[in-house]
């Protein structure tokens, strides 16, 4: 495609206007916009000289949660690798927040301090939150929210089919465990749409299919704390001498391990969890976990960038936005 005005419009979805004013350092047009325009410009290899206050840095915000987790941090690892990579006026500025002050997340999606061309964002499903998302999008910003979703945003979604994950859970633990009993649910809280979604997936299988000598009792609420995940289970533990199955939506596996490789009835729980680490390889070899769901965070991560990239312009070819396919891990196939 030539670097021509009306193909630089098509590529930024603006008008040749647009286009003129911008390449022609005329002013009066929004920043996000000009933010388009410059980069379909780089993406056709126009072949003047961008405007000097046009050939700065595109800058993407990278707002993610929970650092001390292992799957964020192999998601935060991944997008610093990814960044490395890049083009260097492209640059990924990761930040952390506190998931538990949607206040904070919001006034930060809301005002960067600083200009910015994109935003990535994992965060939980707050009103604060949405209405900043809102905002940011109604500014002409592109948004992807990778991982987990808010409700009622115009933006792309990178993750895996929660709801998939969660129906499979069931599956594996309705088709192999062939003891009868009790079987609980484990998720941080209600804060997450990922962990609704995956708990609803859950439930919805084991009412279709249901097996007479299983009975789906609970959902536990640990927020991905290991002290307060052990409680739960521990607790469940006792109400529950027949507990033969356990659904960790969230995070926290190994506190959860912990408990079942001490208890005398630990190995007789079929227990699934999610995300791939050292620690649950090993409690999946030991025989304490079953089945392991990874999200595969280092794909969300390029998927993420790959549809950021192509919304400002710099990759021109189509990426996709079905779902990323989780991982089944068992200790025969570590």
């Amino acid at each position: 495609m030539k670097p021509t005005f009306q193909n630089i419009a098509r590529l930024a979805g603006v008008g040749t206007a647009t286009v003129e004013r911008v390449l022609n350092g005329r002013g009066g047009v929004r920043p996000a916009l000009v933010e388009k325009v410059v980069a379909a410009a780089r993406a056709l290899d126009y072949p003047k000289r961008l405007p000097e206050r046009h050939r700065g840095i595109l800058r993407i915000d990278v707002l993610l949660v929970r650092p001390e987790t292992t799957f964020f941090d192999r998601l935060s690892q991944a997008f610093k690798r990814i960044g490395a990579s890049l083009d260097a006026t492209v640059v990924l500025q990761r930040v952390f927040l506190d998931e538990l002050d949607p206040l904070s997340i919001a006034r930060r999606i809301a005002d960067p301090g600083t200009r910015r061309a994109g935003l990535i964002v994992a965060a939980p499903d707050h009103p604060a939150i949405r209405t900043a998302l809102q905002a940011v999008g109604a500014a002409g910003i592109p948004i992807v929210q990778i991982v987990t979703r808010t409700g009622g945003i115009a933006a792309d979604y990178v993750g895996i089919d929660n709801y998939a994950a969660g129906r499979s859970a069931a599956l594996f633990l309705s088709r192999m465990q062939p003891r009868g009993g009790t079987v609980v649910v484990l998720c941080h809280s209600q804060i997450y749409q990922v962990q609704r979604d995956r708990v609803r997936g859950f439930s919805d299988y084991l009412a279709e299919y249901p097996r007479a000598d299983l009975r789906f009792t609970a959902a536990l609420f640990g927020q991905d704390e290991a002290v307060a995940c052990a409680d739960r289970l521990t607790t469940a533990l006792r109400t529950w001498p027949d507990l033969v199955g356990l659904y960790n939506a969230g995070g926290a596996n190994s506190a959860l391990a912990s408990v079942l490789r001490h208890h005398p009835r630990g190995r007789d729980v079929f227990f699934v969890g999610h995300e791939l680490t050292e620690r649950s390889a090993a409690a999946l070899r030991e025989g304490v976990m079953s089945v392991v769901l990874d999200q595969a965070p280092e794909a969300q991560a390029r998927r993420s960038v790959d549809l950021m990239l192509h919304r400002l312009g710099l990759v021109t070819m189509e990426i996709s936005a079905s779902p990323i396919r989780f991982i089944t891990v068992t200790a025969e196939s570590l």
